[in-house]
C-alpha cells in the first residue's frame, strides 16, 4: 500500500504554485501498514485547520522518475494537531510572517465532521528537546477498508512540463455539485460556491 502525504502550505491560489511539489510525497508501508517520513510543521491558510493531507493507495504503479500513478483511494484524509501546539508553533518567525487568518480546530468543518463520527484524527507527539524548535515525533494510527477503491480526482497533475491543473480536480470523484458549506471565517479566498452538502465520512463509498 502506499501513502501520498502533503503538508498544507500556501494556500493563497497563486497559480504558480501549480510548478511546487513543496512537501509531497510517496512512501510505501511495511508489512504491518506502517510508513514513517520526514517532514516541517504545516503552515495554515484561511479556512482550514492546520493539516497534513493523506491518501492511500492500494495496487498503484510506482513509476521511474518517483511518482505514482493510482486513481483510485482506500483511504484519504487529513491529520490534525492540538490547538496548544498549534498556538505555540505559530509564534515561531516563520509562522508568524504568514498573514492569512488562522482557522481553528473547533472552526474546521471537516475536523468537527470527523470528531462526531468518533474519530481522533489528532497526531500524538513529543518534543525532541526542551523547546519546538528542537523538533518533534508524531504518530497516528488508523484503520483502512481494504475492500474500498474509491475513485480519486486530484487538482492538478505535475507532468515533465510542469503542472496542469485538472478540471473537476480535488475531490473524490470530482468536486461537489454543490459547493462548500458556509461558516468559513472571513476572508476565504474567493471562487469557492457556496451550499456544500454534508461531507461523507472518510472511507466511504
Amino acid at each position: 500500500m502506499y501513502g501520498g502525504v502533503a503538508a498544507a502550505g500556501n494556500g493563497n491560489g497563486d497559480e504558480s504554485n501549480l510548478n511546487a511539489t513543496w512537501l509531497r510525497g510517496v512512501l510505501k508501508t511495511d508489512k504491518d501498514g506502517v510508513a514513517q517520513f520526514h517532514t516541517l510543521f504545516p503552515g495554515h491558510y484561511t479556512g482550514r485547520a492546520t493539516h497534513i493531507h493523506v491518501m492511500l493507495h492500494q495496487n498503484a504503479t510506482p513509476l521511474a522518475n518517483g511518482t505514482l500513478h493510482g486513481l483510485t483511494a482506500a483511504h484519504v484524509g487529513q491529520f490534525y494537531f492540538d490547538q496548544d501546539l498549534i498556538t505555540k508553533v505559530e509564534k515561531l518567525p516563520a509562522y508568524a510572517a504568514n498573514q492569512q487568518p488562522l482557522t481553528t480546530n473547533v472552526q474546521d468543518f471537516l475536523l468537527a465532521q470527523g470528531a462526531s463520527a468518533g474519530n481522533d484524527p489528532v497526531v500524538n507527539y513529543v518534543l525532541l528537546g526542551d523547546k519546538i524548535e528542537d523538533g518533534l515525533l508524531g504518530w497516528i494510527a488508523f484503520g483502512v477498508n481494504s475492500t474500498l477503491a474509491r475513485t480519486v480526482s486530484p487538482g492538478a497533475t505535475y507532468y515533465e512540463s510542469g503542472g496542469k491543473a485538472n478540471a473537476a480536480g480535488g475531490f473524490p470523484g470530482g468536486p461537489p455539485p454543490g459547493g462548500f458549506p458556509g461558516g468559513f471565517p472571513p476572508g476565504f479566498p474567493s471562487g469557492f460556491p457556496s451550499g456544500f452538502p454534508a461531507p461523507r465520512p472518510t472511507g466511504s463509498p
